[in-house]
């Protein structure tokens, strides 16, 4: 049984991703993922597994897209502010 596993986001408008890090619990990371794509956001996650083959983040490629450092906060600042908005709208 696996413990520890990937976060990784990906922009699917811009096809890159970033890998965020681990964690033995990816609620948050999912559930506002999903937030997003409700939102209107084009995006997606991926937590899959730490093995020995994925131990360090640079063995980390998916295909067709490419790597953008600092994906995830330029994401979340967009879904704050979709959110902001909607609450003004309200």
């Amino acid at each position: 049984m696996f413990s520890t596993y990937w976060q990784i986001i990906r922009d699917d408008a811009k096809k890159t991703f970033e890998v965020c890090g681990q964690s033995e619990n990816t609620n948050w990371f999912t559930n506002t993922t999903n937030g997003m794509q409700k939102s209107g956001m084009n995006v997606s996650c991926m937590t899959p597994p730490v093995t020995n083959k994925t131990s360090s983040k640079e063995t980390l490629k998916i295909y067709g897209y490419t790597p953008e450092v600092g994906l995830h906060d330029r994401l979340m600042k967009q879904y704050r502010e979709i959110m902001m908005k909607s609450v003004d709208d309200w």
